[in-house]
């Protein structure tokens, strides 16, 4: 795939779709933050198609790419698998939420205390903050978003995780400056995978009449 504005233009429009399907289609209350993560990615795509076109730099549209991609997405991820997980799973996925919280709380201190500059490397957009201790940052993020998705007691969300968890290991490897950029672009694609977990959710189960529960 061939980072550019028209590649986040056309992959964001199509996975925001796919989020708009995925959440209409939800039929649990505690599926939703996990169904509209695709919507989460499609739009942040589209916000990155924008920052291409403005050639990178400095900008109201780098802030909000590099928000929702480091804080939010450490937080939104493991709570969403945990709204979602089998009551079995909860106690592990647990483990992983505060570790997301804290992350996220020092990847916005960082957003909010240091300039975000973006730039334009051949096909690829690189983010420069400066975070201190970035290889930490960086291993409490995947804790935290493929971590939960690991440790989700769903065999669809398991795939997901393993997907995400290889895609940043090849975006580390090849594009380890780009890292962010890359690995949220194929997060993004993955995350289609979702509409098929939504789509075969079970429904839930009614509620026993108040009589019938008695006896």
């Amino acid at each position: 795939m061939c980072w550019s504005a028209t590649a986040d233009l056309v992959a964001g429009a199509a996975v925001t779709s796919v989020g708009v399907a995925c959440v209409a289609r939800t039929r649990r209350a505690g599926d939703l933050p996990l169904a509209a993560l695709p919507l989460l990615l499609g739009a942040h795509q589209l916000v990155e198609a924008h920052v291409w076109h403005t050639g990178g730099g400095t900008g109201a549209a780098v802030v909000a790419w590099a928000v929702i991609a480091l804080p939010v997405l450490a937080v939104w991820v493991p709570v969403g698998v945990w709204c979602a997980a089998p009551r079995r799973a909860r106690r592990r996925v647990t483990a992983v939420v505060p570790v997301g919280a804290v992350t996220a709380a020092l990847l916005g201190y960082g957003l909010a205390t240091r300039p975000v500059r973006a730039e334009i490397r051949g096909h690829t957009m690189a983010y420069v903050i400066g975070l201190p201790h970035a290889e930490l940052l960086v291993a409490g993020y995947l804790i935290a978003t493929v971590g939960a998705l690991l440790l989700s007691g769903d065999r669809r969300l398991t795939g997901l995780g393993v997907l995400a968890g290889a895609g940043a290991t090849v975006c580390w490897l090849l594009w380890r400056l780009e890292f962010v950029s890359t690995w949220c672009a194929l997060a993004a694609v993955c995350s289609v995978v979702l509409y098929g977990w939504v789509h075969r959710r079970p429904a839930p189960r009614p509620a026993l009449p108040a009589w019938n529960a008695r006896h």
